[in-house]
């Protein structure tokens, strides 16, 4: 099992990061965790007539404890989901961009999960620098008539639910926090994707 010593108190603060900047530590802080997750992937749109769409996998996760006695600032890139992809383009869902912490000793990063494809599943984001590397999970496989494939879940979401033929909800659902997308359903027209959910990171700090 691993342990951490040399804590003066315990947590004191927590910064989220879900767009790009600058993290700097806070007075007196000599320890964080940072929580790295890339986005998700789109997911695929449906062939209309032909095919549902599969979900986006899920952005991978590194979590890592860090000594930041000597650290001052660390560069945090968050990772954009991408957009959902329109009915009936055949195009394939999009890969979700990754996340990073750089301080100059460590470098943490989550990658994106991949898109949505149709027929198919698409395999979750790795992570690379941490103590802890999660990849995110896989999106659905698009299969069937019935009902489109969700995203692929991350460490904090679970995927975008996919398209379902009855009522009005053909299009897959978005995302959120590093989660895939979910796939359009097979109707008359076709139907749209879920974007994939932006990346995040959450840093929690101890003095």
């Amino acid at each position: 099992a691993a342990t951490a010593t040399g804590f003066a108190a315990g947590l004191n603060s927590v910064q989220t990061f879900t767009s790009s900047g600058t993290w700097t530590r806070p007075s007196g802080i000599t320890k964080v965790i940072a929580y790295v997750t890339g986005a998700g992937g789109s997911g695929g749109p449906s062939e209309p007539g032909v095919q549902n769409g599969g979900g986006g996998g899920g952005g991978g996760t590194a979590i890592k404890l860090i000594d930041v006695s000597s650290i001052s600032t660390s560069t945090i890139t968050i990772g954009s989901g991408p957009p959902a992809v329109v009915a009936p383009s055949g195009s394939p869902g999009v890969a979700g961009g990754l996340s990073s912490w750089v301080d100059g000793t460590n470098t943490l990063t989550g990658n994106g999960g991949g898109g949505g494809r149709h027929p198919g599943n698409q395999v979750g984001g790795t992570a690379v620098g941490g103590t802890l590397n999660i990849s995110g999970g896989w999106g659905g496989n698009a299969n069937g008539t019935a009902m489109a494939s969700g995203g692929g879940h991350s460490y904090w979401s679970a995927g975008g639910m996919g398209g379902i033929s009855v009522g009005t909800a053909y299009n897959g659902q978005d995302g959120a926090y590093g989660s895939g997308g979910g796939g359009g359903c097979n109707s008359t027209s076709g139907d749209d994707s879920g974007a994939g959910g932006d990346g995040i990171i959450v840093v929690w700090e101890y003095k």
